[in-house]
């Protein structure tokens, strides 16, 4: 048990330490990471559950709080009680939240969804999204204002008053 635990804790580390390295000032930006005041990538993703797709232009006129998350990606696991928390403080606001779980199987991402009791949408990205966003590690975090433009792109994980700090931005 230990070891999947140290496992766990040294994909996030690494994860985390590919964001900053790469975000560091003096780093050039690799080409597919938004930036802010660009227009978001449009997308068109599948629901984990309930069938359909959920869309960029569906989503058009609200503040979008984009959540890439992977089951195994350990700063995923200790933001989500806190990504819960700052919907249901600002839904009532018209935050749209959508948790894209990337390159993972519909259960998967519905057991993670599952387990942290997430009462927004779960969306399944096959890569191509994540590769329009600049996914480079996990988690990702991308702050979309009213009028589609990327208000904020930050890879790696945030603390639950970053988080809330983006989202009144662009509400």
């Amino acid at each position: 048990m230990k070891t999947k635990r140290f496992s766990a804790w040294l994909k996030g580390f690494c994860a985390t330490a590919l964001a900053a390295a790469l975000l560091a000032p003096g780093t050039p930006t690799p080409a597919g990471i938004p930036r802010s005041g660009q227009p978001a990538p449009a997308f068109s993703l599948p629901k984990a559950a309930g069938g359909g797709n959920i869309t960029l232009a569906s989503l058009k006129g609200k503040p979008v709080y984009l959540n890439f998350f992977a089951s195994w990606c350990a700063p995923c696991n200790e933001e989500a009680p806190s990504v819960v928390e700052l919907y249901k403080k600002y839904h009532s606001r018209g935050l749209m939240t959508l948790a894209v779980n990337e390159l993972e199987s519909p259960k998967k991402a519905l057991e993670f969804a599952g387990k942290y009791h997430f009462p927004f949408p779960v969306v399944i990205d096959d890569g191509k999204m994540g590769k329009e966003y600049g996914v480079l590690a996990m988690p990702v975090h991308v702050f979309i204002d009213r009028s589609g433009k990327i208000s904020l792109y930050r890879l790696g994980e945030m603390t639950p008053a970053e988080i809330e700090a983006a989202i009144k931005k662009i509400l």
